[in-house]
């Protein structure tokens, strides 16, 4: 199921039409990370990492639209953030690659 949440979020970036491809490869570098970060967690932690690609899938899907909601994205990215929090000491990798996804995403939404 997390492998499909993050193939709907790689496609999403690739059809996103107000995206440069410097910002596309960056973004999808980065989800090439998220990826490895949360299939590691997913083996002790499987609630968390679906709701760490969930919140991922949403924030790619509010900063791609072609009329961002700056609230909404706002919001997801949040949702984001709050769901790596617990994991700042025990997987501070997944935890700093969260941490730029959000701010590739939110950079989007400007």
């Amino acid at each position: 199921m997390m492998q499909d949440t993050i193939a709907r979020i790689e496609a999403r970036l690739n059809r996103a039409e107000k995206m440069s491809d410097e910002t596309r490869r960056d973004l999808l570098a980065l989800l090439e990370e998220l990826k490895a970060e949360v299939n590691g967690l997913a083996d002790t932690h499987a609630d968390e990492a679906q709701s760490i690609a969930g919140f991922a899938q949403v924030s790619a899907h509010e900063a791609t639209r072609n009329e961002p909601n700056a609230a909404a994205l706002g919001h997801s990215i949040g949702g984001l953030e709050a769901s790596v929090a617990q994991f700042e000491q025990s997987h501070p990798g997944l935890v700093g690659v969260v941490n730029r996804v959000c701010h590739a995403l939110s950079n989007l939404g400007i």
